[in-house]
């Protein structure tokens, strides 16, 4: 029996060593496309769900938006409201100045018209007895109180008016209001006034001085 030398042994092992990563080079492969799809797998299924994230928060701050036709249907339920949501507070007291400025017209307007009726009526059917009130005997002239009778039916009527105007002008300053809510005015906005000099080249003494005018939006 031939005895192998140490040598060639040797020379085995190491041959044997350099051929051991080709084993391993098809596990890795199949590892790698094992693993790979659920990876890719989890990715795509990311990417859905960061779609349909940015549709919903999309969809909710379209939904968020300030709405003008609330704005307009809450002051015409209530005057005011409507500024109240459109965060205008300051303008709530003027709005309820005027309502109760027109409220005292009305009253006093109403009142001082029959009082001109029933003097008028009094003196035109040239009744006998106790007088309705103080203006038979200061107007004795029935042509006087009809005058005065229709000039405070006039003002009721105005006063009237008045009042649905400011009533229809609440809901329409509630609805400007919120369309600008969101307008953005920042410090870019701005307007700027400089010296402009247009120098003529071929003949320089018909330079073009001027000013510029100049709108940063």
């Amino acid at each position: 029996m031939i005895k192998e030398h140490p040598i060639n042994k040797v020379l085995v092992s190491l041959k044997a060593v350099r051929l051991k990563p080709l084993f391993f080079c098809p596990l890795l492969v199949f590892v790698l496309l094992t693993f790979s799809q659920p990876l890719s797998a989890q990715n795509e299924q990311k990417k859905r769900a960061d779609t349909v994230r940015q549709k919903i928060s999309k969809k909710d701050s379209l939904e968020k938006k300030h709405s003008p036709q609330k704005a307009a249907l809450y002051s015409a339920a209530l005057p005011g409201l409507g500024q109240a949501y459109n965060e205008k507070y300051w303008k709530i007291p003027i709005i309820y100045a005027g309502f109760g400025t027109l409220a005292y017209f009305i009253n006093q307007n109403n009142t001082e018209y029959n009082k001109f009726k029933d003097a008028y009526t009094f003196v035109s059917s040239e009744e006998t007895g106790e007088p309705p009130n103080e203006y038979v005997d200061r107007y004795e002239n029935k042509d006087d109180l009809r005058k005065l009778k229709d000039y405070y039916r006039r003002n009721l009527e105005l006063s009237y008016i008045l009042t649905g105007a400011l009533y229809i002008l609440n809901i329409i300053d509630a609805s400007v209001d919120a369309h600008f809510f969101e307008f953005n005015v920042d410090k870019d906005l701005s307007l700027e006034v400089s010296p402009y000099i247009d120098p003529n080249i071929e003949n320089p003494a018909f330079a073009t001085n001027g000013v510029s005018i100049s709108l940063n939006l």
